[in-house]
């Protein structure tokens, strides 16, 4: 019998203690949880932040010149290559002048021919004029009188008394024909006078044309591309205007800009003179300074989407900016320095705006806290906190 008694004590406790493990181990299994991961914690760090704006685009040269030639010909020689820089006034390329100087020779030898017309004329006119003041009519008319004189005394022949006379009416005869002739010579002096300066004329002109063959930098620039080779014909921009054939394209890059593309959201924040920061592919670790330069008034609307490009000018005395490198510019709209930011992640807005975040808190309800927090700039990744935290806080994100 005791040991019977000793059994069912044994066997009591047993199920006592197993009763009182299971109702710890429900307790523990449904009691809720507030452990947070650390994956979901965030600190509160001292940091620079900016709010900006991003316009993309390609790097342009503030000046470009597309360089066209003014006669036409056959490209024979290129004197500059792709990246060369160039001083104004410096040979680009050489046309073949070889048909051009033949025309020069040419319109210089109809020249000195019209030259020679407007001597000869001259000439002309000259003698006209002394021939129409009549010079030897006076002789002519003092020898007639005194020969009708002594005719009369009869002491002349009729013969010798004719001769002065008919000396005397050619003599006149001459002074007319002169006369007439006077205006006729003047008019030949202007015709030649027109002909040598339509030939001259001429002459400039083909001059002119020899000397366009002989194509030359406008600017101090770099050869940004060479669009004709040696043998390439070309047309002149004076016959063909915009159509005229590209020789090669010149830029000063000393100064360049980026002509992007802002979204009509952000526009209206966007200023002139506003600081940007400029990135390119080509230098991943590095960023160029620049400012806004000119906003367009005019939005262009592509797949339902209004942007108006900006455009970010950057000095480049270097060079190390190239045309036609993709870039983005990063306006800046405000920026803090050493101020407490916090991941946008972390805050909690309610329906008038009011920004609270939740910290860690052992022992409250749901094991953390809501505390409200003022609010500065955000750049949509991390948000500046102005009040309500302090710096290596924890904060919970959401």
């Amino acid at each position: 019998m005791r040991k019977r008694s000793r059994k069912v004590i044994y066997i009591a406790v047993i199920l006592i203690v197993l009763s009182a493990l299971g109702v710890a181990g429900f307790t523990v299994m449904t009691r809720p949880n507030y452990e947070i991961e650390s994956s979901r914690l965030a600190t509160v760090e001292r940091g620079n932040i900016n709010k900006s704006v991003v316009a993309t685009g390609r790097i342009e040269p503030i000046a470009k010149v597309e360089i066209k030639s003014r006669a036409n010909g056959i490209i024979k020689e290129l004197k500059v290559e792709v990246g060369d820089f160039v001083r104004p006034g410096q040979v680009l390329a050489e046309l073949d002048k070889e048909n051009l100087s033949a025309r020069v020779r040419e319109a210089q030898a109809a020249l000195m021919g019209a030259q020679a017309n407007l001597s000869a004329a001259q000439a002309q006119l000259d003698k006209n004029r002394v021939e129409a003041e009549g010079p030897d009519v006076p002789f002519a008319r003092r020898n007639f009188e005194r020969a009708e004189k002594l005719y009369k005394e009869g002491v002349l022949p009729q013969q010798n008394y004719d001769d002065t006379r008919s000396a005397l009416e050619l003599s006149m005869n001459r002074q007319n024909i002169a006369r007439s002739q006077l205006s006729v010579s003047e008019a030949k002096i202007s015709q030649a006078g027109a002909e040598v300066a339509q030939a001259q004329a001429a002459v400039d002109r083909t001059q002119e044309e020899l000397d366009n063959a002989t194509i030359r930098s406008p600017i101090e620039a770099i050869v940004l591309s060479r669009d004709v080779e040696i043998g390439s014909p070309v047309s002149s921009i004076l016959n063909m205007g915009a159509a005229a054939t590209l020789v090669m394209m010149l830029g000063d890059i000393s100064q360049v800009y980026v002509r992007g593309k802002v979204d009509e959201a952000d526009i209206g924040v966007v200023k002139l003179e506003q600081p940007a920061r400029i990135k390119v592919e080509t230098f991943k670790d590095r960023h160029f300074e620049g400012r806004v330069t000119q906003i367009s008034p005019l939005g262009v609307d592509k797949d339902n989407v209004i942007t108006f490009e900006v455009r970010v000018s950057i000095r480049n005395p270097g060079g190390e900016l190239r045309a036609n490198m993709t870039a983005n510019a990063e306006i800046v709209l405000e920026e803090r320095s050493n101020t407490l930011l916090i991941p946008e992640s972390a805050i909690i807005y309610d329906a008038q705006r009011n920004a609270v975040v939740e910290i860690p808190a052992p022992g409250a309800p749901r094991g953390r806290e809501r505390i409200a927090v003022r609010t500065g700039i955000s750049n949509g990744t991390k948000t500046e906190i102005l009040e309500g935290l302090t710096d290596k806080q924890q904060v919970i994100l959401q």
